[in-house]
């Protein structure tokens, strides 16, 4: 039995994967980095910002005391919502995906390696926060995709509104990356991947994977509960 459906949201949800890209590469101009959009969604679109930072760190590409990281990642975050003002447009086939949902009253939730704050600042300028329940993000969760505690908490709150608990195997993930889809499969969830962000050899270990949102239906997310 479906009992809900969880979204990443940048790659899934919203297009804006480029627009953190673009915000990373201003703020880190200063330090004579650049990444590449190849080493960026090859090596780094499924991390935190802060984690995106600690990797670089870490690989000596970036030369800072341990203690400006997170300030370093709250620039980023001010150049991404500069950004957002004029971009970062809802991906092609969401909102009658949303409404398909919510006609058929599967609950909505978002779990997603983005800040709430960017998400929120997205989901209010679309006129879509009313479809999701819960929202689960970056700073709510120790440990990141691909571990499984992002989606164990969403699956939690989910289940604080609700009579009857909905279980991990009544969950159907959609996500962009093979972060995401092993965070989900480690959640016990079952899991569609969308070729928004990498091609589907690369996203091979999703249960289904899917070009657009419109090649799902009901019966199609049923069955993977089933």
């Amino acid at each position: 039995m479906l009992g809900a459906v969880i979204f990443d949201f940048d790659g899934v949800i919203t297009d804006s994967e480029i627009l953190h890209l673009r915000a990373f590469n201003r703020m880190l101009g200063r330090f004579a980095i650049q990444l590449s959009k190849e080493d960026y969604y090859r090596d780094y679109l499924g991390l935190t910002d802060l984690d995106l930072l600690v990797v670089l760190a870490e690989k000596g590409l970036l030369k800072v005391p341990p203690e400006d990281i997170e300030r370093l990642a709250k620039q980023k975050e001010e150049i991404f919502h500069r950004l957002v003002e004029t971009g970062g447009t809802i991906i092609a086939g969401v909102r009658p995906f949303l409404r398909m949902l919510s006609e058929n009253a599967v609950p909505m939730a978002i779990c997603s390696g983005a800040l709430l704050a960017e998400i929120g600042l997205i989901l209010d300028k679309e006129g879509l926060r009313k479809f999701f329940e819960v929202i689960v993000s970056a700073e709510q969760v120790k440990k990141g995709k691909p571990h499984p505690d992002g989606f164990l908490l969403t699956l939690e709150r989910l289940n604080e509104k609700r009579r009857s608990p909905v279980s991990p195997g009544q969950c159907v993930v959609i996500e962009d990356s093979h972060w995401g889809l092993d965070a989900a499969r480690a959640a016990g969830m079952h899991t569609v991947a969308i070729t928004n962000s990498y091609d589907a050899e690369q996203l091979s270990m999703a249960e289904k994977v899917i070009n657009h949102l419109d090649e799902l239906d009901i019966s199609q997310l049923e069955g993977l509960c089933a």
